[in-house]
């Protein structure tokens, strides 16, 4: 195993575990897709967290201006998905601290808990385990510059682009793999419905 997982050996994890699928999958937002990843479903196993987890805190620490003031920078995660990664890169990294964006119902917008909140000047990093359309991630760099905090770099496990992720320039973002999949906007685009393959719905 390589100090930073290389994608391969990230792909293969994923596979074994059941967290990377093939198939005919309807996502909650209802596109449909010939790939199914769920990353918790690798994390819940330590040695895939921790894999994980130090292969990003390796990339992070990468980048100099980063690794000189990783001490005062707090890692911030959308949850829940995403706080297996955030406590674990803080572990790995020896950052200050973790806290996460939460909504309570999914009609709400992210918030932090009390008396968990950034504050003005305070760097930060996200993560999170996947970046698919980014819509969430965007919603908590809104939420943490709304505080004053500085959002330094975007880090995942995965990146998994779709025909309308948002993108993060000029925020340097990290991964430990990059996956393709083909998305349909529904059920009249998409070619596996047309050929009636049986179709799993996504549940999140």
């Amino acid at each position: 195993m390589h100090l930073i997982p290389k994608q391969e050996e990230v792909v293969s994890v994923l596979r074994e575990t059941g967290a990377l699928r093939t198939g005919h999958f309807e996502y909650p937002n209802g596109l449909h897709s010939d790939g199914y990843l769920q990353v918790p479903l690798a994390m819940r196993h330590y040695q895939y967290q921790r894999m994980f987890s130090v292969g990003l805190s390796r990339l992070i620490r990468a980048n100099p201006e980063l690794r000189a003031i990783i001490g005062d920078v707090s890692i911030v995660a959308p949850a829940t998905g995403g706080l297996p990664v955030a406590f674990g890169v803080c572990e790995a990294l020896q950052a200050k601290q973790v806290y996460w964006a939460e909504r309570e119902h999914d009609d709400e917008p992210l918030r932090f808990r009390q008396f968990l909140t950034p504050g003005p000047g305070d760097p930060v990093i996200m993560v999170d385990d996947i970046l698919r359309t980014g819509s969430k991630l965007s919603e908590m760099k809104q939420l943490l510059e709304s505080h004053g905090a500085v959002v330094l770099a975007l880090a995942v496990v995965v990146y998994q682009p779709t025909p309308t992720t948002i993108t993060f320039d000029p925020l340097p973002t990290c991964w430990l793999a990059k996956l393709d999949a083909h998305y349909y906007t529904g059920a009249d685009s998409c070619e596996m419905c047309r050929r009636a393959e049986p179709l799993d719905k996504i549940r999140l």
